[in-house]
């Protein structure tokens, strides 16, 4: 009897030790969020936030701190916004801009009918009728302007009753607005396009309302693809990113200058795309952000007198980590928020000069002091058309290579996003590693970072070239002796879900497993549901009804993981958001109900509440048990 107590308490002590050493769900989702809000005026402190989760009260707290951009100890403040330029207000003092939503149309069964108040019913008669994880209601987000020195009076609506966002939705902010440097009009971002026209066409515009003649000015007419982020320079010069082509939401993203009414653009030559950017303070260089081979990194770019004097961008940021964003910059030393695959964000000031980086926040190092980190290889893959192709290999802590381990390919999303040293709270490779699996994470066929072919070749061969690449990092991987070949899990999101759908009817015995989130299962269906249209209309190459369009057709028939639904025969997981609009509810219903009904081991895990992502916190700890769970299960 003694033998038994000692062995279970010693089974007790062992569990504890692990769940000290690595990475747990409950760690990762109490970890603290750290948040860049800009540089005191004074230029001499950066101001953050810190939130964080606590599972026990299931509650949030934020707390806001300095710290000097040379570094030293943060304190606590309650006063940030007097610290901080504030951009609603204009430079002279006199406005300032506010938003709020104005009810335009009539949606709702008591919008139409007075004597119905309990009704609860939605009336569309055009389409964008939802969007991301929201119906469509009536009002539209706008902006207004007021005087500072009266609080009683009217603000005035600057979209003068039109019936479109601003800042735009779903994810839009105050990066859709600015005053003008002479306070003498406010500049705005939206799509004034409705119905029809709003799904299939990503043409946002950037407006100029004049505050004295109460006019409106497309200062963007004739681009047709995404204007956004517009800011001026020091010098009055105003600076936006620019899409050129309608209807591709993924598109190389560009600077563009306005160099006295003649728009100049900055990396028209360069081969890559732009996330975002910042001014210098002297106007006379803009600061970028990029994905370069399989990184983020900060860039700068000389800013012309004449497109005659374009420069190449220079790249001032080295190292496995991402620069995820600028916070702000001042003299030779600009504030970013960096991340990596085995810590969350912090924030680093950067010397312009020499590219040098120096940590000022420390808000997670007691963690990750006490945890081990997993090992992060960069491995170059040979592929299936004789291209080099990076793929991350993520080792669990303590890896022993005389061992043998499960090993998962991680498909991602997008289908262009990249595939850097990112840092996520629901696919945390980190986490993954410390269950003990072996990570491949491949920069397959259209991930942005390695030049702007490789990004849009995916477009239109959804099924072909990308899923060649996702094999031959996975075959390379399992010729190692530490790879376990009758262990092999396939898993991913959005596409990465389409991904594992897809597979799972042609991976030719490879795989033991399967997890797909919020995966596209029937393109057809998926074509007559999904909100923003002009995404399979770019991707897929049009509608499945277009029997004349070949690419279309073989997107809704080759490259359609119905398709080979029958060829099915490996346990999979599937997970749903019932908010998701973008890749809704029926694509995993019907996964899974086709998996039931052909008696593969499977399971639905469905989130009646939560969108394409998982928000929620005690959501987030259940999608983490049940991903390990199954894993545990069947590989």
């Amino acid at each position: 009897m003694y033998k038994i107590i000692f062995s279970f308490l010693f089974s007790i002590t062992l569990v504890g030790l692990t769940a000290q050493n690595v990475m747990t769900p409950e760690m990762l989702v109490q970890l603290n969020k750290v948040s860049g809000k800009g540089i005191t005026k004074d230029g001499k402190h950066v101001i953050y936030s810190v939130s964080k989760y606590n599972i026990e009260t299931n509650s949030k707290t934020s707390t806001t701190y300095q710290i000097p951009i040379t570094g030293g100890k943060a304190t606590v403040i309650t006063n940030a916004a007097s610290l901080l330029y504030n951009k609603h207000i204009s430079p002279n003092g006199n406005y300032k801009i506010t938003t709020a939503n104005v009810k335009l149309e009539k949606v709702t069964g008591q919008d139409y009918y007075s004597d119905v108040p309990n009704s609860n019913v939605k009336i569309y008669d055009k389409l964008n009728y939802r969007h991301w994880d929201t119906w469509e209601d009536g009002a539209y987000s706008h902006v207004f302007y007021q005087s500072t020195s009266n609080n009683s009076s009217k603000p005035i609506d600057i979209m003068a009753e039109e019936p479109f966002d601003c800042p735009q939705k779903p994810f839009g902010g105050s990066e859709d607005y600015l005053w003008s440097p002479d306070s003498k009009s406010i500049l705005y971002v939206t799509k004034k396009l409705s119905g029809v026209d709003y799904a299939v066409s990503t043409n946002t515009d950037i407006y100029e309302y004049n505050i004295a003649s109460k006019t409106t000015t497309n200062l963007t007419l004739g681009y047709k693809g995404y204007d956004t982020n517009p800011a001026f320079s020091s010098k009055g010069e105003l600076a936006w990113l620019q899409m050129r082509r309608d209807g591709y939401e993924s598109d190389k993203n560009d600077i563009i200058i306005n160099d006295t009414n003649v728009f100049i653009n900055l990396t028209a030559g360069w081969d890559g795309t732009v996330n975002s950017f910042v001014w210098q303070d002297k106007g006379e260089k803009i600061y970028f952000v990029a994905p370069t081979q399989g990184t983020v990194q900060l860039f700068e770019i000389n800013v012309p007198s004449s497109a005659e004097g374009i420069s190449a961008p220079k790249q001032i940021t080295h190292g496995q980590f991402d620069v995820n964003g600028i916070v702000g910059q001042t003299k030779n030393t600009i504030i970013v928020s960096r991340r990596d695959m085995n810590h969350a964000v912090e924030l680093y000031a950067v010397n312009l000069k020499n590219g040098k980086m120096q940590q000022l926040t420390h808000a997670n190092d007691t963690i990750y002091n006490s945890i081990k980190l997993s090992k992060v290889e960069k491995r170059m893959v040979k592929t299936t058309d004789g291209k080099d192709m990076l793929t991350w290999v993520i080792y669990p802590p303590n890896f022993d290579s005389s061992k043998k381990y499960p090993t998962l390919l991680y498909c991602q999303g997008g289908p262009q996003g990249a595939l850097s040293q990112f840092y996520s709270f629901r696919w945390n490779f980190q986490l993954m590693a410390a269950n003990g699996y072996i990570i491949v994470a491949p920069n397959r066929r259209g991930m942005p970072g390695f030049g702007v072919e490789w990004n849009e070749q995916i477009s239109k061969d959804y099924g072909g070239q990308n899923m060649q690449d996702y094999l031959s990092a996975m075959d390379e991987l399992a010729k190692e002796p530490y790879v376990d070949n009758n262990r092999l899990g396939a898993i991913g999101a959005s596409y990465g879900g389409y991904s594992v759908f897809y597979l799972a009817g042609k991976h030719e015995g490879r795989f033991k497993t399967f997890i797909s989130h919020d995966g596209i299962f029937d393109w057809r269906s998926m074509y007559g549901t999904t909100e923003e249209v002009f995404f399979p209309n770019w991707d897929l190459g049009g509608a499945y009804w277009d029997k004349n369009n070949k690419a279309a057709q073989k997107a809704y028939n080759e490259f359609n993981p119905t398709t080979y639904v029958k060829n099915w025969d490996t346990p999979i997981l599937i997970i749903q958001g019932g908010k998701d609009y973008r890749v809704p509810i029926g694509q995993g219903l019907a996964a899974f109900q086709a998996a039931q009904l052909q008696g593969i081991k499977s399971k639905l895990l469905f989130f009646p509440e939560e969108n394409h992502w998982v928000l929620d916190n005690q959501n987030s700890l259940v999608w983490q048990r049940e991903f390990y769970k199954w894993l545990r299960e069947t590989l």
